[in-house]
């Protein structure tokens, strides 16, 4: 016997039903955002009231600042993305970090011609101290990097890159290759300085090679050479990876 059709009925019931369960789903989903956002919102009335009550915690202990920070990128909220809103007029972030940046600046400046550009960042935080002198309070390693990344936001060309254990801050434009960021990775682990011959072994890198990454990296001031050795061997060694 042969089977009829569901026809054109049984088609447009279908359509129907698949219609209601769209029309559903959608209003299932835009009353969660509602209900995220009325949430998120709540949050971040909370959280300026605990800005409004620890104000001077906030603005005087770095440790503190620095946990601040983290409850606030919780919650999708940057104190620093502006400098005329609540944030910057009830904690006076926006000239607290514009003043951090600009000493982060001149101290990368002042030492580039030593190390081409590149620092570590406990020595920037150290040397930032030194420029703000002792009648303020000292900042962090986290107050250094929220002010380099918000310089890295202007298009400054200051960004933060991971060496090995450290974190080093770049002060120059361009971008560090695959092969600058292994040889790098390679001195930190030594204290800061190697041997061609070793990176040659240590990376399975051709002689050419590694003396090409060499060679760029001394151009840019970013390596010594040291040929003083009994041995014979010519090292290379750079300041911003020394053990401190």
């Amino acid at each position: 016997m042969r089977r009829r059709g569901i026809g054109i009925q049984g088609l447009k019931q279908k359509q129907n039903a698949r219609s209601q369960y769209r029309q559903f789903g959608e209003q299932m989903a835009s009353e969660r955002i509602a209900t995220m956002e009325d949430q998120m919102e709540k949050f971040r009335k909370v959280l300026e009231d605990f800005a409004f009550n620890h104000k001077a915690n906030i603005k005087g202990d770095p440790i503190f600042r620095k946990q601040f920070h983290e409850m606030c990128a919780s919650i999708g909220v940057d104190p620093l993305a502006s400098n005329k809103g609540m944030w910057s007029e009830l904690l006076g972030f926006g000239d607290f970090y514009y003043e951090l940046g600009v000493q982060a600046v001149e101290a990368c400046m002042a030492h580039r011609p030593v190390n081409g550009g590149l620092m570590e960042i406990n020595e920037l935080v150290e040397q930032v101290n030194k420029r703000r002198g002792k009648k303020v309070q000292a900042v962090s390693k986290d107050d250094v990097a929220q002010a380099i990344k918000k310089l890295n936001k202007l298009g400054s060309g200051f960004q933060m890159i991971q060496v090995g254990n450290k974190t080093i801050v770049q002060s120059v434009p361009g971008e560090l290759n695959r092969d600058h960021n292994q040889i790098l990775s390679h001195a930190e682990s030594q204290g800061g300085w190697l041997r061609s011959k070793d990176v040659e072994e240590k990376l399975g890198y051709s002689e050419d090679r590694v003396q090409q990454a060499l060679q760029a990296l001394l151009n840019e001031g970013q390596a010594w050479v040291d040929d003083g050795h009994a041995d014979g061997k010519r090292r290379f060694w750079f300041p911003y990876l020394f053990n401190t």
